[in-house]
């Protein structure tokens, strides 16, 4: 195996964009999207990873920039792998948090030019709302919710992973080995 300089190896991987989006619900379960301007869709308050930047530290920023508040980005709930479509030519990883719960909109404020709304909906609602890849990811990030442990989707379908020996499964049953 011949030696490859570093600028050539690194110049040669693929690329792909990361965008980070917030969970967040209400007291009762709700799911808070936002409608965008540009958009004929609803979507997770998020948006792309900048340069340098953590997709944790992202997520907060964007909430900060299109919610006007700051909240405590926490567990990574869902990430979801879209491969290029469309006019994109590159793939987007994209990072769910849990940032918790909030009882209303006081203290929101939305900036006019990018966003025109935003309301809970019910997960049901939610999903309607949302683009059909992007979907799943309400109920894949209530659930890891509740399993304090992320979820991996690929282009929003789960992603099957293959069990350890006696690890439990999806049904809670210990596989055999």
């Amino acid at each position: 195996m011949t030696w490859t300089e570093p600028a050539t190896w690194y110049a040669n991987l693929a690329s792909f964009y990361a965008a980070a989006a917030a969970f967040i619900t209400d007291p009762a379960g709700n799911v808070l999207l936002v409608k965008p301007t540009y958009r004929d869709h609803w979507t997770f308050p998020g948006g792309y990873v900048d340069e340098g930047e953590y997709p944790h530290d992202a997520c907060a920023r964007e909430i900060r920039e299109e919610l006007g508040i700051s909240v405590a980005v926490g567990d990574l709930l869902v990430v979801d792998w879209a491969p290029p479509a469309g006019l994109r030519p590159r793939a987007i990883v994209s990072f769910t948090f849990d940032c918790g719960s909030i009882a209303g909109f006081h203290g929101l404020d939305l900036p006019g030019d990018e966003l025109e709304d935003v309301a809970f909906f019910s997960p049901r609602e939610a999903e309607q709302r949302l683009p059909d890849n992007v979907a799943t990811r309400v109920r894949a990030a209530m659930r890891a919710r509740d399993l304090r442990a992320p979820l991996y989707l690929v282009g929003g379908s789960a992603v099957p992973l293959p069990f350890a020996a006696g690890a439990e499964n999806e049904a809670g049953t210990r596989s055999q080995s």
